[in-house]
């Protein structure tokens, strides 16, 4: 046998669980916005991104001038 809710409150509960699910969809947004913003992921790996190239230029340029001599 089943309960019957009153309408009042299943329309409240309704209400309810849309505003939470609003919020959880408006979180989940600004956390995907923050972790794919991409000026601040610049940012924050500048220096070790740099450094890399820097290695590689340098091993390549070697190479390279390695190649022309003898």
């Amino acid at each position: 046998m089943t309960t019957a809710f009153p309408n009042d409150d299943l329309e409240q509960r309704a209400a309810s669980q849309r505003l939470r699910l609003h919020h959880s969809v408006s979180e989940l947004r600004s956390t995907v916005r923050e972790r794919l913003d991409v000026e601040k992921t610049a940012r924050t790996y500048l220096w070790p991104v740099s450094a890399v190239a820097g290695l590689l230029a340098l091993v390549l340029g070697y190479s390279v001038a390695g190649a022309f001599r003898d």
